[in-house]
């Protein structure tokens, strides 16, 4: 695996779900069971994939003790994770802000609670990205549906033109993907964006910030990744299905953070065994056994 990362994480995991109702009534939609973890655990080892053992999470009030009582404070793992409360859903970009303080000097990586990323080049894509030391690089997925999204639109150099959110006429099949890496600059740059319509401080708005400054990187996500916004029903299903095919044909886990830190070097043999003890009546529990196994 590759070593830890100069950035740190944060994980939005907040809103209300009302693309998920009833359903969300009661319970945040990122702690749902997506195949078989809970949604929250494949953003989680996105991150830790890329080396970032500091992550904070930024949620409900109302969901605060689940997710105390599922992840803690990521000591298991051999990471840091925190916790942050938004009161009210006032877009991705406000918050992102609550992330100041937490991030201090550093840059970091937002990644959005309902996004599933599988395939090798993530992990290429990620160290060129992790690279820059100024601006803001995004990643864009083709798809049938990108009036559902926010669009970007590229240049035949490669450059950014423009970032349009979920416009009549997409002037391109390149949809926005819930992965961002930032530089320092985007705490200010936040606090210099209006309102929306909705009353939100847009993630859109900001990229744009960056594009007006020539600062904006956009890399691909090729035929080989893919790509799940689990905001809906059927992404949700279509997610899920997906996951359970690849772990069927492979037999490997998608989305196991127990396995990532352990291959990352962050946890020992005896602390998955530990893990593992715990778990020992699921076949989550006999995964990290064999895994054990399988690394004498």
């Amino acid at each position: 695996m590759q070593s830890q990362s100069q950035r740190k994480g944060i994980i939005i995991a907040g809103g209300i779900g009302k693309r998920l109702l009833p359903s969300t009534y009661s319970t945040n939609k990122h702690l749902f069971l997506l195949y078989d973890k809970p949604m929250i655990y494949y953003p989680l080892t996105t991150l830790m994939l890329g080396g970032i053992k500091d992550i904070l999470i930024i949620t409900l009030k109302s969901s605060i003790e689940s997710y105390n009582k599922l992840l803690g404070d990521g000591g298991k793992w051999g990471i840091n994770i925190q916790y942050s409360i938004q009161e009210e859903p006032k877009g991705i970009a406000d918050a992102i802000l609550l992330g100041e303080e937490f991030v201090g000097q550093s840059h970091t990586v937002i990644i959005l609670g309902d996004n599933i990323f599988h395939g090798n080049n993530l992990y290429n894509l990620w160290k060129i990205s992790d690279s820059f030391d100024k601006g803001s690089t995004i990643f864009a997925y083709q798809v049938s549906d990108p009036e559902r999204y926010g669009v970007v639109d590229i240049d035949t150099n490669g450059d950014v033109l423009t970032i349009d959110e979920k416009p009549k006429i997409p002037k391109s099949n390149f949809a926005i993907t819930g992965l961002y890496f930032y530089d320092n600059s985007v705490f200010d740059r936040i606090r210099k964006l209006n309102y929306s319509s909705r009353n939100e401080l847009e993630v859109t708005s900001l990229n744009n910030s960056y594009i007006r400054d020539n600062l904006l990187k956009v890399e691909l996500l090729g035929r080989g990744m893919s790509w799940f916004d689990a905001g809906t029903f059927d992404s949700f299903l279509d997610a899920s299905l997906y996951i359970k095919t690849i772990q069927s044909r492979q037999g490997l886990m998608i989305g196991c953070p127990e396995e990532v830190a352990f291959r990352q070097g962050w946890i020992d043999r005896n602390q998955v065994v530990n893990l593992a003890n715990t778990l020992e009546y699921s076949r989550y529990g006999e995964y990290l056994n064999e895994i054990l196994e399988s690394n004498k």
